[in-house]
C-alpha cells in the first residue's frame, strides 16, 4: 500500500516526516513546510492510512500498521533513517517508530499526542457514530476540539475550510483510526525510546491535556517537554510561529550533534 505523500526541498537534504492527527490530512502541516526546508530540510507529510488521499483498507487496524507503513513509504523513498514530527494520532505512530524501528528514527517530535488515550468506550463510541452517520456529524466537533473558540472567530474562513478537510475523511478510514487510539498503550515500550525527543501540549487541548505529553516525557529518557499557551488540540496550526520555532531549534540540534 502506497500513502498518499509529498516531498518539499533538496533531494539530499536531511529528512523530517510529517504525520496528521485523526480526521485531518497532509495539509494540516503547511504552516511548517516552508520555515522546515529554508532551514535546511527535506520535508516528507503523508496521509495516514484512511485518510486524504491515501488508501481505506478494511479494519480493525494496529498502531503496527501505522507505523509499518510509515517503514514501507521510507523504504519506497529510499530514506535510511529521518526525524519524525507527529501530531494526535501522529505522535503516536512516532512512539511506535521510534520504539520499535530505533534506526529509522533520528529525532522525535511529539505534538498534543498521548501514549495512553485512554477513553475506550468514547472512541468506540464515535467509530460507530461516523460508520454509521458519516463524518459529516462530527465534523463540527472536531473543529471545536482542534482551536480555542478566540481563534475560530478570528479565523472563520480558515475553519470552515479545516471543518471540511474533516468532513471530507473517509468515514471507515476515521473509525478504523478510533478503533486503534480505544486500546492503546505505548507507555511500557516508550521506556526505551533513545531518539532525542521533544514532547509539545497545547495548555487549551482539552482532546489529549497536557498531562499527557507530561507522561511521555517522563517515561521517555532525556526528553523536553513544552507546554503552548493558547493552543488546542491543533497547536502545530493554531500557534504555528511557536510550533515551528520548537520543531525546527530540536531538529537543528540534533542535527548539529549528529
Amino acid at each position: 500500500m502506497e500513502l498518499n505523500h509529498v516531498a518539499d526541498g533538496p533531494d539530499d537534504a536531511p529528512v523530517v516526516v510529517l504525520s496528521n492527527s485523526l480526521g485531518s490530512d497532509l495539509r494540516m502541516w503547511e504552516p511548517q513546510v516552508k520555515p522546515l526546508v529554508e532551514h535546511g530540510f527535506r520535508v516528507i507529510r503523508y496521509d495516514t492510512r484512511g485518510h486524504g488521499g491515501s488508501p481505506v483498507p478494511p479494519g480493525p487496524y494496529r498502531v503496527d500498521d501505522l507505523g509499518g507503513d510509515v517503514l514501507a513509504l521510507l523504504d519506497g523513498l529510499g530514506v535510511a533513517s529521518a526525524h519524525f514530527a507527529g501530531l494526535s494520532l501522529g505522535g503516536m505512530t512516532g512512539l511506535w517508530l521510534a520504539a520499535n524501528a530505533p534506526e529509522r528514527v533520528r529525532g522525535l517530535v511529539l505534538c498534543c499526542t498521548s501514549a495512553r488515550p485512554g477513553n475506550r468506550q468514547m472512541w468506540l463510541d464515535r467509530a460507530a457514530k461516523v460508520r454509521a452517520d458519516g463524518m459529516a456529524e462530527i465534523a463540527d466537533g472536531s473543529l471545536g476540539r482542534w482551536f480555542t473558540p478566540a481563534w475560530v472567530e478570528a479565523h472563520p474562513a480558515e475553519a470552515v475550510r479545516l471543518r471540511d478537510m474533516t468532513a471530507a475523511t473517509p468515514a471507515e478510514g476515521y473509525a478504523s483510526c478510533c478503533e486503534v487510539l480505544a486500546d492503546l498503550d505505548l507507555v511500557p515500550e516508550s521506556a526505551g525510546i533513545t531518539a532525542p525527543t521533544l514532547v509539545i501540549s497545547g495548555a487549551d487541548d482539552h482532546a489529549l491535556p497536557p498531562g499527557h505529553g507530561e507522561l511521555i516525557a517522563r517515561t521517555i529518557p532525556g526528553a523536553r517537554f513544552e507546554v503552548v499557551a493558547q493552543a488546542a488540540h491543533l497547536g502545530s496550526y493554531e500557534q504555528a510561529e511557536t510550533f515551528t520555532e520548537l520543531i525546527i531549534g530540536h531538529l537543528k540540534t540534533q542535527e548539529a550533534v549528529a
